[in-house]
Protein backbone atom coordinates (compact mmCIF):
# COMPACT_ATOMS: atom_id res chain seq x y z
CA UNK A 1 0.00 0.00 0.00
CA UNK A 2 2.82 2.40 0.89
CA UNK A 3 4.60 1.68 -2.41
CA UNK A 4 1.34 2.27 -4.29
CA UNK A 5 0.95 5.61 -2.48
CA UNK A 6 4.46 6.60 -3.56
CA UNK A 7 3.67 5.61 -7.15
CA UNK A 8 0.43 7.62 -7.11
CA UNK A 9 2.31 10.66 -5.73
CA UNK A 10 4.92 10.36 -8.50
CA UNK A 11 2.16 10.22 -11.13
CA UNK A 12 0.44 13.23 -9.55
CA UNK A 13 3.73 15.17 -9.61
CA UNK A 14 4.35 14.17 -13.24
CA UNK A 15 0.91 15.46 -14.28
CA UNK A 16 1.56 18.68 -12.35
CA UNK A 17 4.82 19.07 -14.29
CA UNK A 18 2.95 18.54 -17.57
CA UNK A 19 0.45 21.27 -16.67
CA UNK A 20 3.28 23.64 -15.75
CA UNK A 21 5.14 22.79 -18.96
CA UNK A 22 2.08 23.53 -21.09
CA UNK A 23 1.59 26.88 -19.36
CA UNK A 24 5.27 27.68 -19.96
CA UNK A 25 4.92 26.65 -23.61
CA UNK A 26 1.99 29.06 -23.98
CA UNK A 27 4.11 31.89 -22.54
CA UNK A 28 7.04 31.06 -24.84
CA UNK A 29 4.82 30.97 -27.91
CA UNK A 30 3.13 34.23 -26.86
CA UNK A 31 6.51 35.96 -26.74
CA UNK A 32 7.64 34.43 -30.04
CA UNK A 33 4.45 35.59 -31.74
CA UNK A 34 5.30 39.12 -30.60
CA UNK A 35 8.09 39.10 -33.20
CA UNK A 36 5.71 38.78 -36.14
CA UNK A 37 4.76 41.86 -38.13
CA UNK A 38 1.20 43.15 -38.09
CA UNK A 39 -1.49 41.93 -38.76
CA UNK A 40 -0.14 38.39 -38.18
CA UNK A 41 1.02 39.27 -34.65
CA UNK A 42 -2.41 40.31 -33.40
CA UNK A 43 -4.23 37.55 -35.28
CA UNK A 44 -2.06 34.78 -33.84
CA UNK A 45 -2.01 36.24 -30.36
CA UNK A 46 -5.81 36.58 -30.36
CA UNK A 47 -6.10 32.87 -31.17
CA UNK A 48 -3.61 31.92 -28.44
CA UNK A 49 -5.50 34.16 -25.99
CA UNK A 50 -8.73 32.38 -26.93
CA UNK A 51 -7.11 28.99 -26.49
CA UNK A 52 -5.83 29.89 -23.02
CA UNK A 53 -9.24 31.25 -22.00
CA UNK A 54 -10.84 28.06 -23.27
CA UNK A 55 -8.54 25.96 -21.07
CA UNK A 56 -9.43 28.01 -17.98
CA UNK A 57 -13.18 28.35 -18.52
CA UNK A 58 -14.21 25.24 -20.48
CA UNK A 59 -11.55 22.53 -20.51
CA UNK A 60 -10.70 22.57 -16.81
CA UNK A 61 -14.26 22.05 -15.54
CA UNK A 62 -14.60 19.10 -17.93
CA UNK A 63 -11.30 17.63 -16.76
CA UNK A 64 -12.48 17.82 -13.15
CA UNK A 65 -15.34 15.54 -14.26
CA UNK A 66 -12.77 13.22 -15.91
CA UNK A 67 -14.01 14.14 -19.39
CA UNK A 68 -11.57 14.94 -22.19
CA UNK A 69 -12.21 18.39 -23.70
CA UNK A 70 -12.16 18.58 -27.51
CA UNK A 71 -12.64 22.31 -28.09
CA UNK A 72 -8.89 23.00 -27.99
CA UNK A 73 -8.32 21.11 -31.26
CA UNK A 74 -10.11 23.80 -33.25
CA UNK A 75 -8.06 26.54 -31.55
CA UNK A 76 -4.81 24.71 -32.32
CA UNK A 77 -5.85 24.19 -35.94
CA UNK A 78 -6.68 27.87 -36.33
CA UNK A 79 -3.37 28.92 -34.78
CA UNK A 80 -1.39 26.54 -36.97
CA UNK A 81 -3.16 27.76 -40.11
CA UNK A 82 -2.47 31.38 -39.16
CA UNK A 83 1.23 30.75 -38.46
CA UNK A 84 1.64 28.80 -41.71
CA UNK A 85 0.30 31.68 -43.79
CA UNK A 86 3.30 33.84 -42.83
CA UNK A 87 6.10 34.02 -45.39
CA UNK A 88 9.35 35.27 -43.84
CA UNK A 89 11.03 37.95 -45.95
CA UNK A 90 14.31 38.41 -44.07
CA UNK A 91 16.81 36.15 -42.33
CA UNK A 92 15.73 37.39 -38.90
CA UNK A 93 12.10 36.64 -39.75
CA UNK A 94 13.09 33.13 -40.86
CA UNK A 95 14.80 32.51 -37.51
CA UNK A 96 11.86 33.98 -35.60
CA UNK A 97 9.39 31.91 -37.64
CA UNK A 98 11.34 28.70 -36.99
CA UNK A 99 11.36 29.45 -33.24
CA UNK A 100 7.61 30.10 -33.26
CA UNK A 101 6.97 26.82 -35.08
CA UNK A 102 9.15 24.97 -32.58
CA UNK A 103 7.29 26.58 -29.66
CA UNK A 104 3.95 25.71 -31.28
CA UNK A 105 4.96 22.05 -31.70
CA UNK A 106 6.10 21.91 -28.08
CA UNK A 107 2.75 23.34 -26.97
CA UNK A 108 0.88 20.69 -28.97
CA UNK A 109 2.94 17.93 -27.32
CA UNK A 110 2.29 19.26 -23.80
CA UNK A 111 -1.42 19.61 -24.54
CA UNK A 112 -1.57 16.00 -25.72
CA UNK A 113 0.16 14.79 -22.57
CA UNK A 114 -2.25 16.76 -20.37
CA UNK A 115 -5.26 15.24 -22.14
CA UNK A 116 -3.77 11.75 -21.84
CA UNK A 117 -3.61 12.27 -18.07
CA UNK A 118 -7.27 13.25 -17.64
CA UNK A 119 -8.66 9.72 -17.34
CA UNK A 120 -5.58 8.20 -15.73
CA UNK A 121 -5.63 6.45 -12.40
CA UNK A 122 -5.00 3.11 -10.75
CA UNK A 123 -6.37 0.12 -12.58
CA UNK A 124 -9.38 -1.52 -10.94
CA UNK A 125 -7.35 -4.60 -10.07
CA UNK A 126 -5.27 -2.50 -7.64
CA UNK A 127 -8.37 -1.66 -5.62
CA UNK A 128 -9.25 -5.38 -5.41
CA UNK A 129 -5.85 -5.89 -3.83
CA UNK A 130 -5.57 -2.75 -1.68
CA UNK A 131 -8.94 -2.59 0.07
CA UNK A 132 -9.39 -6.29 0.94
CA UNK A 133 -5.66 -6.47 1.67
CA UNK A 134 -5.88 -3.63 4.18
CA UNK A 135 -8.93 -5.12 5.88
CA UNK A 136 -7.35 -8.58 5.87
CA UNK A 137 -4.17 -7.20 7.42
CA UNK A 138 -6.15 -5.64 10.27
CA UNK A 139 -8.23 -8.80 10.72
CA UNK A 140 -5.15 -11.02 10.86
CA UNK A 141 -3.61 -8.70 13.43
CA UNK A 142 -6.43 -9.58 15.85
CA UNK A 143 -4.98 -13.14 15.96
CA UNK A 144 -1.69 -11.71 17.23
CA UNK A 145 -1.92 -12.37 20.94
CA UNK A 146 -0.48 -9.86 23.41
CA UNK A 147 -0.91 -10.37 27.16
CA UNK A 148 -1.80 -6.73 27.71
CA UNK A 149 -5.16 -6.03 25.97
CA UNK A 150 -4.65 -2.26 26.25
CA UNK A 151 -1.33 -2.51 24.42
CA UNK A 152 -2.87 -4.76 21.74
CA UNK A 153 -5.69 -2.25 21.21
CA UNK A 154 -3.17 0.58 20.79
CA UNK A 155 -1.22 -1.49 18.24
CA UNK A 156 -4.39 -2.38 16.35
CA UNK A 157 -5.60 1.22 16.26
CA UNK A 158 -2.15 2.37 15.15
CA UNK A 159 -2.10 -0.15 12.29
CA UNK A 160 -5.65 0.73 11.25
CA UNK A 161 -4.84 4.46 11.39
CA UNK A 162 -1.71 4.04 9.29
CA UNK A 163 -3.53 1.93 6.68
CA UNK A 164 -6.36 4.49 6.57
CA UNK A 165 -3.95 7.37 6.00
CA UNK A 166 -2.14 5.52 3.20
CA UNK A 167 -5.43 4.64 1.51
CA UNK A 168 -6.62 8.24 1.91
CA UNK A 169 -3.48 9.52 0.14
CA UNK A 170 -3.99 7.03 -2.69
CA UNK A 171 -7.66 7.98 -3.13
CA UNK A 172 -7.00 11.73 -2.92
CA UNK A 173 -4.12 11.78 -5.44
CA UNK A 174 -5.09 8.95 -7.78
CA UNK A 175 -6.97 11.25 -10.16
CA UNK A 176 -4.89 14.44 -10.51
CA UNK A 177 -7.69 16.70 -11.80
CA UNK A 178 -10.51 15.55 -9.49
CA UNK A 179 -11.47 16.53 -5.96
CA UNK A 180 -10.16 19.04 -3.45
CA UNK A 181 -6.58 17.94 -4.09
CA UNK A 182 -7.05 18.18 -7.87
CA UNK A 183 -4.75 20.36 -9.93
CA UNK A 184 -6.08 23.82 -10.76
CA UNK A 185 -5.80 26.09 -13.79
CA UNK A 186 -3.90 28.71 -11.77
CA UNK A 187 -0.80 28.51 -14.01
CA UNK A 188 -2.90 29.36 -17.06
CA UNK A 189 -4.82 32.07 -15.21
CA UNK A 190 -1.56 33.71 -14.17
CA UNK A 191 -0.33 33.81 -17.77
CA UNK A 192 -3.67 35.12 -18.97
CA UNK A 193 -3.74 37.88 -16.37
CA UNK A 194 -0.11 38.95 -16.80
CA UNK A 195 0.26 38.75 -20.58
CA UNK A 196 -3.04 38.41 -22.38
CA UNK A 197 -5.60 40.70 -20.82
CA UNK A 198 -6.42 43.57 -23.11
Amino acid sequence: AALTAVGVWQKYSAVSDIVSAEATAITTLWRDLGGYPQPVRDATRDILRGYTGQIINEAWPLQRKRRIPHEGVAWMDRLQAQIMTFEPATESQKIMHAEALSAFNHLVQQRRQRLDSVQGGLAGVFWFVLLPGAMGCILLFTFFHVDNPRFQTILLLGLAGFMSMVLFVIIALDRPFVGDMGLTADSYQLIYDHHMKK
